[in-house]
């Protein structure tokens, strides 16, 4: 099946405004890994004929690990260029596989005058399965498999959104397992805060080794995942254990394309 993924330029000049503006971040776009999840997505919007566009080139990082690491400069350069472009296609709707993205978008653009509905794809997956619009035929993909859910920390602590991975993967007929610390008491995989990109500093061990220590304790199959960041960090987290032949790590959206026969 190929993949329709037409630009905001496009469809402007076809004189077209899409429902939704798919924010892909640096992540989906740039890392061979998260790529599969950004076609995963592309899959499932074009499965569901949603109307939706990318920037392509025209997209720049969201701010986020500048402002993270803490030059606000750098930050607000970005963002107004972001806000610039957003606003000149008059965007309403974004949705994106980031949690990173997702929260400097719907919470920090504001301040700068970028007003958008920013949505994470999980809630966007929830909202086309309740209304109808994708069926998961080919469900039993993971039938009676343990799923565990690692919760990002922009995902659900900083915007409480807890419930939508969580219905998607219950869709999947499958055991879902909570690690003993999940939701508000979620630890973080150890990406967050621009850490991503700088060595580890001193310590006794690596945050995703611990986090990934918590995952292996509910004996799951699949680690579930909601962000490119935290997919990273548990997969690397289950190489350190030497478990890559028995443990999955997925997002969500591979989970329901998957189940889905896409």
């Amino acid at each position: 099946m190929s993949l329709q993924v037409p630009t905001m330029a496009e469809k402007m000049a076809a004189g077209e405004s899409p429902e939704i503006l798919f924010w892909v971040g640096c992540a989906g776009s740039f890392d061979d890994r998260a790529k599969k999840i950004t076609k995963a997505i592309v899959k499932i919007l074009n499965k569901c004929k949603v109307d939706f566009a990318v920037l392509g080139t025209e997209e720049n990082c969201t701010g986020d690990p500048a402002k993270r690491a803490g030059n606000e400069f750098t930050f607000q350069m970005q963002a107004m260029m972001n806000i610039q472009i957003l606003d000149g296609y008059e965007i309403k709707k974004i949705v994106t596989a980031c949690p990173h993205c997702f929260n400097t978008l719907k919470n920090e653009y504001p301040e700068l005058g970028g007003n958008y509905e920013v949505v994470h794809h999980t809630q966007l997956l929830q909202d086309l399965i309740n209304s109808g619009r994708l069926a998961l035929e080919g469900g039993a993909t993971f039938k009676g498999k343990k799923i565990t859910f690692h919760d990002p920390c922009y995902l659900g602590r900083a915007n409480d959104v807890y419930e939508a991975p969580r219905e998607l993967i219950q869709k999947l007929d499958v055991e879902l397992v909570e690690m003993k610390r999940c939701k508000t008491k979620g630890l973080c995989c150890g990406a967050g805060g621009a850490q991503m990109f700088k060595e580890a500093e001193k310590g006794d061990k690596e945050v995703n080794v611990e986090r990934t220590e918590d995952a292996l304790e509910t004996n799951a199959d699949v680690i579930a995942t909601g962000c490119p960041f935290c997919n990273t960090m548990m997969t690397d987290g289950v190489k350190n254990f030497d478990k890559e032949q028995e443990i999955q790590v997925l997002d969500v959206a591979e989970l329901i394309a998957n189940a889905a026969d896409l």
